[in-house]
């Protein structure tokens, strides 16, 4: 497969989740301002712009927008085009990553990512934004999980697959571990909180809801919430699908059908990377990352998922240029090898 196919693909696929994970973020977070009562401008800047630095794009939100304030963080995450990575941006370029591999992908996911894309650029989801922003949100979410669907319903499991699934894997971990720090001011620097209060509890619902994962929460700990446990779920469950061990296990296995390897064995850095954060999600308890630290242990995650997403480019995507001297020798190496070395005829015969 063709570098350019397979980088068109991966981010592609990561387009379409972080366009999902930040639609869950914002609706969760917009209805969660519905249980609180007389809260004061500087209340809701601080509750605003923990979403905005989960994204890790608060440097530029400052330069767009002097104040803090729902309506310029939802226009931020939503709507911005200067913000690469909005839920506009991120369907624009889900769609133009797959126009480059039209021929790689299926019709019906083609005609889907067109339907998102056009519905966000039409007056339509302005004014459903306007009428109803769950609604809204709703739309996209559905909109990229009928694209997953579609993805593991029609598309070859050849290596353009696999590369799908390393964006959507890469970014879901990414994705989940963010939303969770939001909440980490609430949290002492160290060691495992204590009981919530009833506003912290309806914080770390809200956490549980961003990622799906309420009903799940509650069938394993009840409707009590208590941040160890849902830090302990989100992160750490094997069975939990958009929990960051889950999703790193699935991309640690892709990645090892892309190069043949075994389990147990990398033959680049990505898969070693992805194969050593694994075991340290493995064998890690709640305890161990709030000893750590809540916010230290997502910060150090991240940095390790960034590490793993750079390896990848560099095994798959990044082709070092090459002087035309050093490709007329390998070419002529090449050749050699084929051919073998020349062998003297023997003499001709005497009359």
């Amino acid at each position: 497969m063709l570098s350019r196919v397979a980088n068109s693909l991966y981010w592609m696929s990561r387009y379409i989740e972080r366009a999902e994970s930040i639609a869950r973020l914002v609706d969760v977070n917009l209805q969660l301002l519905l249980d609180f009562r007389n809260l004061d401008d500087q209340a809701l800047g601080a509750h605003w712009i923990a979403i905005v630095q989960s994204s890790g794009d608060e440097e530029l939100f400052r330069k767009l927008h002097p104040k803090t304030t729902g309506q310029t963080v939802t226009q931020f995450l939503v709507f911005q085009a200067e913000n690469p990575n909005s839920i506009l941006s991120s369907i624009a370029q889900a769609r133009e990553n797959a126009r480059m591999v039209r021929d790689q992908i299926t019709v019906e996911l083609w005609e889907e990512i067109n339907r998102v894309y056009l519905f966000l650029y039409s007056p339509r989801a302005s004014e459903l934004w306007r009428e109803s922003p769950s609604d809204f949100f709703l739309t996209i979410k559905n909109g990229s999980l009928l694209l997953q669907g579609l993805t593991d319903a029609t598309v070859v499991r050849n290596e353009g697959w696999f590369f799908m699934q390393c964006g959507r894997y890469l970014e879901r971990a990414d994705k989940t571990s963010r939303i969770l720090d939001v909440r980490h001011a609430s949290l002492p620097a160290r060691g495992v909180p204590a009981a919530p209060t009833q506003a912290d509890a309806l914080g770390w619902s809200a956490v549980l809801r961003s990622c799906s994962a309420w009903d799940a929460y509650k069938a394993l700990h009840g409707a009590e919430v208590e941040p160890a446990l849902v830090a302990e779920l989100l992160l750490l469950s094997d069975e939990f699908p958009r929990s960051v061990r889950f999703a790193v296990r699935h991309l640690n296995t892709v990645l090892r059908r892309i190069s043949g390897v075994h389990e147990g064995r990398f033959s680049n850095d990505a898969e070693k990377l992805a194969g050593r954060l694994l075991a340290e999600l493995q064998f890690s308890t709640v305890e161990d990352i709030f000893e750590i630290g809540l916010h230290t242990y997502i910060d150090v995650a991240q940095a390790k998922l960034n590490s793993i997403g750079e390896a990848l480019f560099q095994a798959y995507i990044f082709q070092p240029f090459q002087l035309q001297e050093e490709y007329e020798l390998r070419q002529q190496e090449e050749q050699q090898q084929q051919t073998g070395p020349e062998r003297s005829l023997p003499p001709p015969p005497r009359a």
